[in-house]
């Protein structure tokens, strides 16, 4: 692989890089379900605090599912809520996956995301029926995710853990992620670091590996 990125490891965020998604999507699929006088707790949702506690794996599942109804003041039943709340997920392109594949063959892969058991299952799911596969395993070697690990980007815990994990260097590590807090968090801590604005970025930054 000539003209191949200088790093031993290339980590992927999940959202809107490996997997498309769509807040506002889940969001009008929310609207949907309540009335009006709640539609202004639609911009708040993603910053609540049950929302950062489950991601950084504070609270479980059941208890995210009642903020959830607590919040909009609501009795969905739990795949309901699931439902609701997955909504925001899209496709994985076969694409991604398969420049993955071919990047493993000089490099360690991973991902390093901020998400939550609902979400993984759910992204499992589409593994399977559209890719045939489990989960992540097969395709990557290293899978960090923020609700297993106790810590949510952009804090530097998350990178610094992550590079202990990988033993090595920030400067051996490509970081790719759709949010430029997120990549300029990894760059706090000395990892290279790309912001990922639309689904070309990735492959205009390998089209010569």
């Amino acid at each position: 692989m000539k003209n191949a990125p200088d790093a031993d490891f290339l980590i992927f965020d999940l959202g809107n890089v490996i997997v498309d998604i769509d807040y506002q999507k889940a969001l009008q699929r929310i609207k949907q379900e309540i009335s009006v006088e709640f539609y202004d707790k639609l911009d708040g949702f993603y910053l609540t605090d049950f929302h950062k506690d489950y991601e950084v794996g504070r609270i479980n599942s059941a208890a995210f599912r009642d903020g959830v109804r607590g919040y909009f003041q609501q009795e969905w039943n739990d795949d309901k809520v699931d439902e609701l709340w997955n909504d925001l997920l899209l496709k994985i392109p076969a694409e991604r996956l398969e420049l993955i594949s071919k990047l493993r063959e000089k490099y360690q892969v991973g991902v390093l995301s901020n998400t939550n058991l609902i979400h993984i299952h759910a992204v499992n799911r589409i593994l399977k029926e559209d890719h045939s596969l489990e989960n992540f395993d097969p395709i990557f070697d290293w899978v960090f995710l923020s609700h297993e690990m106790g810590l949510s980007k952009p804090s530097p815990e998350i990178y610094e853990k992550m590079l202990v994990d990988l033993g090595t260097s920030g400067d051996r590590v490509i970081f790719f992620d759709d949010l430029i807090a997120n990549v300029e968090g990894a760059k706090a801590v000395g990892i290279q670091a790309v912001h990922v604005t639309g689904p070309e970025v990735i492959f205009d930054y390998f089209k010569n590996v």
